[in-house]
């Protein structure tokens, strides 16, 4: 059995968490501003279909942010140190419980030893094959995956098939991007 070692949420909050760190209020009240024009950016552009999506990513990230700024302002501290956030601690807790929760109901099913995913949030887009116009808009899903590489097969092994959202090759993949972690970071 698989078990995500962090979940998207858990990713978008401890990447916040860790950009925000050392940051001034102001500075933190300037992200959690941008990352609300982003929300609404999503909000406006196409309804993806699943769960996991840009408007779910955003609206991850812009709640952490104004969590942040809220309790710099309730513990008036000058910087953000995610040490003095009694959230960040008890999140870790949550997180380190879930997994273990994970791994002793995998090993009660008996057969092979937990596997542990460490997966990343990829965006794929998919345009319409033989669209004149490269500009229109594509078909996106966000999916977890290990790789670029994998992130793509997995999106064309589920939706290319007949009667999926790619409709019988009537759409290519154009684009995988890594959204979370943000390229460079590490978790």
């Amino acid at each position: 059995m698989s078990i995500y070692e962090f979940l998207p949420a858990e990713i978008a909050q401890l990447g916040v968490t860790r950009k925000a760190a050392g940051l001034v209020l102001g500075q933190v009240q300037t992200h959690a501003r941008l990352s609300q024009e982003r929300e609404d950016r999503a909000r406006q552009g196409p309804a993806e279909i699943l769960n996991l999506s840009e408007l779910v990513i955003a609206m991850w990230e812009c709640a952490e942010w104004e969590r942040i700024a809220h309790v710099m302002t309730e513990q008036q501290m000058p910087v953000y140190v995610p040490g003095q956030d009694p959230r960040v601690g008890r999140r870790e807790e949550q997180r380190m419980q879930r997994v273990a929760l994970d791994v002793a109901a995998a090993e009660q099913r008996g057969g092979a030893p937990a596997e542990m995913l460490r997966h990343r949030v990829y965006r794929i887009v998919a345009q319409r094959t033989g669209s004149p116009d490269e500009d229109s808009p594509g078909l996106t899903v966000h999916m977890m995956a290990s790789s670029i590489s994998e992130a793509a097969h997995r999106a064309w092994t589920v939706y290319g098939r007949p009667g999926g959202l790619y409709q019988q090759g009537a759409y290519r993949i154009t684009s995988v991007e890594q959204v979370l972690p943000e390229p460079g970071e590490l978790l």
